[in-house]
């Protein structure tokens, strides 16, 4: 099912300062992610945080497109992430973050978010062997 429930969301203080302390980035263009792997969860493999930086983009409406534009993305295309999570039987935390000054359109972002993905999967597998 393509939901992005509350369940998913990430909003624990304490997992996110770990999260950006401790954890490991992949970067893409315009979007990054960073990423630890938790204990597997028992309603969601996978939480996840999205980020846009208003030092980039100054007007808040901008931002909240970027944001919802990231999170459909991530909606539509989360299956595969949580399929491999659950092969792995591991739990991940996720946060996306959009760093660029211009904004990019949702096929655009969309396309990063799928190769993100993807490289999350051979990083995840290089760092278990």
């Amino acid at each position: 099912m393509q939901t992005f429930s509350r369940i998913e969301r990430l909003k624990e203080k304490k997992i996110i300062g770990i999260l950006f302390s401790d954890g490991r980035g992949i970067h893409l263009g315009s979007v990054s992610i960073l990423w630890i792997v938790v204990n597997p969860n028992d309603f969601s493999p996978a939480k996840v945080l999205v980020s846009v930086s208003s030092k980039k983009l100054k007007r808040a409406v901008d931002r909240n497109l970027i944001k919802r534009r990231i999170r459909e993305a991530y909606r539509k295309n989360k299956s595969r992430l949580n399929d491999f999570l659950e092969q792995q039987n591991v739990g991940c935390v996720f946060a996306i973050l959009y760093n660029s000054t211009m904004m990019d359109s949702y096929q655009a972002i969309e396309e990063k978010i799928i190769r993100l993905i993807g490289r999350f999967q051979t990083e995840y597998e290089k760092g278990i062997k």
